[in-house]
């Protein structure tokens, strides 16, 4: 969309998105459904409901969830039909008083004033009505004293005109100032990876924000979303569970001034615990959904962003490659290379198997250092550790 709007160079085009352009297009098997796209929007359908009435007991926000089309119909909808509606009850305060009949003389005659004057057919008492709801004053007609009906009625139309002003200006200024509106510009990695970063298996995406305009206060979570069952039986078609996030500086908050990257340390709290690389290709039922919220500094207005990424959108024993540089004495960010991705060894095995070997391990090199030193090259040579390491370790 930025593209097409000429905001930015093609190459650099990261909607919610970010792909390496070199990297090989396939054709995608078929998948299970997402609950969450990558743009954000939630996939689900609300079917069978009822109670529609519910929508009617708060019209504002049923008006602001309206398409575009939809809103701008009711909008020139609301003013035609209530300019039609004073019309007519223009002509019949003007046909009642007998202001329409031929022999009628004008105000300035003296004998005959007219409630409204210069109103001869339907067509003028519709041109009054548009002027006295919008306040076009052209001069050739205008409510006299003589019809107190009429006054009222002036009244009424004014107050109704303006009812009908602030709740359509308010409809299409919520839906111009929408919270997702913002969030157009914060940008997701297409990909998440898994490696080991400070020695334990984690899981790992980039976050962004193409503006310059911060996000205070930007916090992020994560949750895994699979179909289980109960010990009862009963399955869960959407299980969500949380799962602790976390950045370079700690904890869920973010300063998101450049590029991040935010990692999940895989360990027997996770849920990805017993995930391993053999699984991302088979494991239909995984979906990661990253969540990401904040308040926009220029408007106060609170945003939020969401992604998810399915099994085969996550790459394992793959890292980002840095974005962030320093020239001239300032930091410039790369989003040419936002998405893309190196390969780093990285055990091939589940974060449980790597904490057992690696206990493992430990056990036996505390064993072996109380031992002969013979005992301990015949025990270090028997423990085999049940993960191998990536082809890429070699190379």
């Amino acid at each position: 969309m930025l593209s097409r709007k000429g905001i930015i160079p093609e190459e650099y085009v990261l909607t919610r998105l970010a792909e390496d352009p070199a990297e090989p297009r396939y054709r995608a098997r078929e998948r299970r459904a997402r609950f969450v796209s990558k743009n954000g929007n939630c996939n689900v359908a609300h079917k069978n409901i009822r109670e529609q009435g519910r929508f009617l007991q708060d019209v504002f926000t049923t008006l602001v969830d309206l398409k575009w089309p939809h809103t701008l119909l009711i909008f020139t909808m609301s003013f035609l039909c209530s300019w039609l509606l004073f019309a007519m009850v223009w002509w019949l305060i003007a046909f009642a008083h007998g202001d329409l009949a031929p022999g009628d003389l004008a105000p300035s005659e003296g004998t005959i004033v007219p409630c409204v004057t210069s109103i001869h057919s339907f067509s003028s008492a519709f041109l009054f009505s548009i002027e006295v709801q919008v306040t076009i004053g052209f001069g050739g007609r205008m409510v006299t004293e003589e019809c107190p009906l009429a006054i009222l009625i002036l009244i009424v139309q004014n107050i109704v005109g303006l009812m009908i002003n602030a709740i359509m200006l308010g409809c299409i200024f919520m839906k111009t100032a929408q919270a997702h509106r913002r969030a157009e510009t914060l940008i997701f990695s297409k990909h998440a990876v898994i490696a080991v970063r400070h020695g334990r298996l984690c899981f790992m995406l980039r976050v962004g924000d193409l503006r310059k305009s911060m996000i205070i206060s930007a916090t992020i979570r994560m949750q895994v979303v699979r179909k289980t069952t109960s010990p009862e039986g009963e399955v869960v078609p959407l299980h969500q569970v949380d799962i602790p996030m976390e950045n370079g500086v700690g904890g869920n908050s973010i300063f998101l001034v450049a590029p991040l990257i935010i990692y999940h340390v895989i360990d027997a709290n996770s849920p990805l615990y017993d995930l391993a690389p053999s699984d991302l290709h088979h494991h239909q039922d995984l979906e990661i959904i990253v969540i990401l919220e904040g308040v926009v500094e220029t408007t106060g207005i609170t945003t939020q962003a969401r992604t998810s990424y399915l099994a085969d959108e996550i790459l394992w024993g793959q890292r980002f490659v840095p974005v962030v540089a320093e020239e001239d004495g300032r930091y410039s960010v790369d989003y040419s290379k936002f998405g893309n991705t190196v390969k780093v060894p990285t055990p091939l095995c589940t974060a449980r198997q790597l904490d057992e070997d690696r206990s493992l391990l430990d056990a036996l090199t505390l064993a072996s250092a109380r031992g002969p030193l013979r005992k301990r090259s015949v025990a270090v040579a028997k423990a085999k550790p049940r993960f191998s390491i990536s082809p890429d370790f070699l190379s």
